[in-house]
């Protein structure tokens, strides 16, 4: 496991950090060298560099070691010629993978994907209901691996039938010691939540607006932005973690705007199961404005990404307007590939942004709007759409105040 002191420590060397994963005919090569890219990607947020990466063309991951004998073999030789710190996986390892990795690699760190997303919510969480959150969904993460954790122990003594062995009770106590912080973090949480529900249900008399998506595609800088706000804006991974609700307004019409933790591909259940009450500002919000980076090549997963999410978090069906941000950046030559009829992507092509928006024409089913939030390109057709859904829950929840000569002031911004 990663000391505290290892990753938080400046003083301390970057580490050095080796990166595998498995192509399957689920996953091919291409796709899997992407996920990779974004994980050296998520290793470098905890300040740890990648020296090398490993794919292996398999049916399905090793269920004993991840992957096959040979490549494993080949990292170890790696490993034993150049100074490396860690070994991190693409996938959830098992309890019985660690072990048998560790008798083949040695002495070396070993974590996969969802302990390193776990390691930088640690580290960006800031208020005391994420705090609790991330504690509770490590422990839950590191309970069902303890049963490997102690066997160096379970050889010391106790022979003979039937006699129990210090390993065996020096498991047995720490995993009461981590169901007990289970239970101790459960409980915090729900109080925290109380308070938090208490706060919520203050604002229901204002329209409540929730800015959603994959993680670092913007959103913070559009909260910039809209709120005015000095909100935290930085070119990484989960930037940001704790929900910034601002309020702000348009044609004299009051909303709550709030930024929200990004998703991300293959993020830990037990993560998503700890945020969810972090997350009922999304599940509550009368609006959603869902960003995605129109620049990045596999936007229309990081959508589907976040559609499955928005799914389990009850929030499908809240009136949503799609904003592709970072038009600035995109490029006609870009491998950004056209939805074909069926909704899926064709092969890529090259594809000019007016192409792009009319391939988009007649296959959202949700309002749709192109900006470029650092440059406040488009920013005035964005407003004007979010404005028609703010204004229409505004009459919703305000009947009597229905002003039919109400002028919109937003054309005189710049």
């Amino acid at each position: 496991m990663i000391s505290k002191k290892e990753l938080f420590d400046t003083s301390v060397k970057q580490l050095k950090a080796v990166l595998i994963a498995v192509s399957t005919q689920k996953q091919n090569t291409e796709k899997t060298k992407e996920y990779l890219s974004e994980l050296a990607f998520l290793a470098e947020t905890i300040q740890v560099n990648t020296v090398h990466s490993f794919i292996q063309k398999l049916q399905h991951a090793d269920i004993r070691t991840y992957v096959g004998k040979g490549k494993l073999e080949e990292i170890a030789a790696f490993i034993n010629a150049n100074p490396v710190d860690m070994i991190i996986c693409d996938d959830d390892l098992s309890p019985a993978q660690v072990r048998n990795l560790h008798q083949v690699l040695g002495d070396i760190k070993i974590i996969d994907r969802g302990f390193l997303i776990l390691e930088i919510f640690a580290m960006r969480s800031q208020t005391a209901q994420s705090k609790l959150a991330v504690e509770l969904a490590r422990c839950q993460y590191m309970y069902p691996r303890l049963s490997r954790m102690w066997t160096h122990l379970s050889r010391q003594g106790g022979a003979g039938t039937g006699s129990r062995g210090p390993g065996e009770t020096e498991l047995e106590t720490d995993r009461r010691m981590v169901k007990d912080r289970i239970a101790f973090f459960k409980d915090k949480l729900e109080k925290v939540d109380v308070q938090s529900q208490t706060r919520r249900k203050e604002r229901n008399r204002l329209v409540r607006v929730a800015l959603v998506g994959y993680t670092n595609v913007g959103k913070s800088t559009l909260m910039r932005q809209l709120s005015k706000a000095d909100v935290h804006v930085e070119n990484t991974l989960f930037a940001t973690i704790d929900s910034t609700v601002r309020q702000v307004q348009l044609n004299n019409i009051t909303f709550l705007l709030t930024d929200t933790v990004g998703f991300i591909r293959k993020l830990p259940a037990t993560l998503i199961e700890s945020f969810k009450s972090t997350l009922d500002e999304v599940r509550e919000a009368d609006i959603l404005l869902l960003v995605e980076d129109i620049s990045n090549p596999s936007f229309s997963e990081h959508l589907e990404v976040v559609n499955k999410t928005l799914a389990e978090l009850g929030a499908w069906y809240t009136p949503t307007l799609l904003v592709f941000n970072k038009i600035d950046i995109y490029k006609s030559t870009d491998s950004n590939a056209l939805l074909n009829s069926d909704g899926c992507q064709d092969q890529p092509t090259t594809t000019s942004l007016d192409q792009f928006r009319k391939s988009y024409v007649n296959k959202m089913v949700t309002d749709t709007v192109y900006i470029s939030a650092e440059k406040k390109e488009n920013l005035l057709e964005l407003k004007q759409m979010l404005f028609a859904l703010i204004q229409q829950k505004h009459l919703e929840i305000h009947p009597d105040r229905a002003d039919p000569d109400l002028v919109s002031n937003i054309e005189r911004e710049k």
